[in-house]
């Protein structure tokens, strides 16, 4: 058996979402839908293995967490450093559990978690 989770956000509106998950994080849009014209938007956008459904739907609540397994944060931590459109610098801390973890806000209040295991 196998399984693979794909978390759903919330988020609030489609340039602001390309421009956080495209041109910040590296993701690709994978697919966009509209149920019917001027609906809100469904999306999936991907980086390698971090798969992320975005949803303007207000169904959905923001303030989620999702916890990204990473191999390489600190090359992931250095790309992000130097972007432009930088919001908040991020910062690798070591956690009590010997782990080291990068959190980002995305501008729809979800916490993207990035953690790797510390040798």
């Amino acid at each position: 058996m196998r399984l693979k989770a794909v978390p759903i956000l919330r988020v609030m509106d489609v340039p602001t979402t390309k421009e956080f998950y495209g041109d910040f994080l590296g993701c690709q849009v994978d697919w966009e839908h509209y149920y019917e014209e001027g609906a809100p938007v469904y999306m999936q956008m991907s980086r390698n293995e971090f798969v992320v459904q975005l949803s303007e739907n207000n169904r959905y609540r923001e303030g989620s967490i999702i916890f990204v397994g990473v191999e390489g944060i600190e090359e992931l931590h250095g790309e992000l450093s130097q972007k432009h459109n930088l919001r908040q610098p991020p910062t690798i801390s070591l956690t009590p559990w010997n782990t080291k973890q990068m959190e980002i806000f995305d501008p729809f209040g979800n916490l993207l978690r990035f953690n790797e295991s510390v040798s």
